[in-house]
């Protein structure tokens, strides 16, 4: 989905960069899209949203939105193999 970090190391320097933008690149827009409207307008209390805003008080609204979006895609990713429902109360552990 191009929503993970981009690894940098040479030497000693080891750190995650941006996100690697690859995949496509409408996917990702609409993830971002739905992680904003979780973050911001969303009155369904969930575990997925209390750990997103707990992250923007650290990281920022941009970065927690990524990670949001990311964390979205691989939750979606197990209900299609799995065949499950969306529980709301899972999606709290990092």
């Amino acid at each position: 989905m191009g929503l993970t970090t981009r690894r940098y190391q040479s030497g000693e320097v080891d750190y995650d960069g941006h996100i690697s933008r690859r995949g496509d690149r409408q996917v990702r827009g609409l993830l971002f899209e739905a992680a904003t409207v979780i973050l911001t307008r969303s009155s369904a209390d969930s575990g997925l949203q209390t750990w997103g805003l707990k992250l923007r008080e650290r990281v920022g609204f941009k970065r927690a939105a990524v990670a949001v979006a990311r964390k979205l895609a691989v939750i979606m990713h197990a209900m299609l193999k799995t065949g499950s429902f969306f529980d709301r109360s899972m999606g709290a552990a990092a």
